[in-house]
């Protein structure tokens, strides 16, 4: 193995016990939109929707998968409603935890967006019929099995395509992870929680290979700053219709 890379090895992060007190809940999920902002992970997923979404519409819904405090939604409906030109967009925010759809309601509520957030087990239920289905940070929660069948729902879903923004697995992206959480978070949990999100990660060509078990192996994976992947992938239309014999 060379010595830059990382053993993937998976372990249960603080953020996702239901046992974990609401207010260390609340300064996690606070410390990861102060970490998302500095990544800029709401203007590289705003700015991949905005190619996709069909300019002849008049509305494009998006719906953002494992949504948590909702920082990410409230800002990429922002981005989306700056433009005058195109369809308004219809932001939907959607996680199994209760606390954080609370939360994201209550961002939405004091910052005036009309982001709209629902409880929901994108596993077990799918994810409502959009145009372009979002998720950040989210992927290297789950095992191939579980992604795999994440990549599907998002698929069926999603009448445009997918954007996903998530974490490489490196050497770098941990230093980065130990010093970004060290320095911007005060939280027990993130500084716990980010190093292992960066050692359950996967490698880039670990996600061309899941998205290749996936049937969607067209998307593209580029590499963003600072040491993540943005996963792009868009329906194929159907063949036009040839003309009347």
């Amino acid at each position: 193995m060379p010595l830059w890379s990382l053993p993937m090895s998976r372990a249960a992060e603080l953020m996702d016990d239901p046992a974990l007190p609401a207010a260390e809940h609340a300064e996690a999920l606070g410390a990861l939109a102060t970490i998302n902002a500095v990544s800029r992970t709401a203007a590289h997923v705003a700015g991949a929707v905005a190619a996709m979404r069909p300019p002849t519409a008049d509305t494009v819904t998006v719906v953002d998968v494992a949504c948590g405090g909702g920082d990410v939604t409230v800002a990429v409906a922002r981005r989306l409603s700056r433009s005058t030109v195109g369809p308004r967009p219809q932001v939907v925010g959607i996680d199994i935890s209760p606390r954080a759809i609370e939360r994201a309601t209550q961002l939405a509520h004091d910052r005036g967006s009309p982001a709209a957030f629902a409880v929901r087990d994108v596993l077990e239920s799918g994810l409502p019929p959009c145009d372009v289905a979002v998720s950040s940070l989210f992927l290297h929660h789950l095992d191939d099995a579980d992604a795999v069948a994440l990549l599907g729902h998002m698929a069926t879903a999603a009448r445009v395509g997918i954007v996903i923004s998530d974490l490489i697995r490196s050497r770098l992206g941990l230093a980065l992870a130990v010093i970004g959480t060290s320095v911007l978070a005060s939280s027990r949990v993130a500084r716990i929680d980010g190093p292992l999100s960066v050692r359950a990660a996967r490698t880039i060509p670990e996600y061309h290979e899941l998205l290749a078990q996936a049937g969607m192996a067209a998307a593209t994976v580029r590499r963003t700053w600072p040491e993540r992947v943005l996963i792009e992938w868009r329906r194929t239309p159907p063949p036009a219709r040839g003309g009347t014999a």
